[in-house]
């Protein structure tokens, strides 16, 4: 699949690390470096701007390592980029943990994931069918 991208920044455009990785590296595009300090949030810009084709979105999730190593994480994830958003890629960071965390220009802050979607129609009803589970939500089925 082919995506149109306008890359603004100073970063290259975002890239696969292995053969079959699932996410793009996105890399922050900064004028200076950010410091995030603990439970703080802040959007941080990637100059990359593109257009998806219809019926796919972008993904933006957490990059595992710097969850575990600094307890740096995406606020809303997965966060949703649709088909028609033509505005700049932006990464909303939050810092969960004890220490100050310093985002520098051209470090990977999020993976980038393009996922095809379906569009759904609600049909109003009186009643569902009933299933095994029935209205077991939350902790049904116990902790093992």
């Amino acid at each position: 699949m082919e995506i149109r991208v306008i890359n603004k920044g100073r970063q290259p455009l975002p890239e696969y690390a292995t053969a079959q990785s699932a996410g793009l590296d996105l890399r922050a595009n900064i004028e200076e470096a950010i410091v995030l300090n603990p439970m703080e949030r802040k959007l941080v810009g990637t100059g990359l701007f593109m257009a998806l084709p219809p019926g796919y979105e972008a993904q933006v999730r957490p990059r595992s390592g710097l969850a575990l190593k600094h307890g740096i994480t995406v606020l809303n994830s997965p966060g949703t980029i649709d088909a028609d958003y033509r505005g700049e890629l932006k990464v909303l960071l939050v810092n969960l943990s004890n220490e100050p965390f310093v985002v520098n220009e051209g470090e990977r802050i999020a993976q980038l994931v393009i996922a095809k979607h379906e569009k759904a129609e609600f049909k109003l009803v009186e009643e569902l069918d009933d299933t095994e589970r029935g209205a077991g939500g939350y902790g049904h089925t116990g902790v093992k």
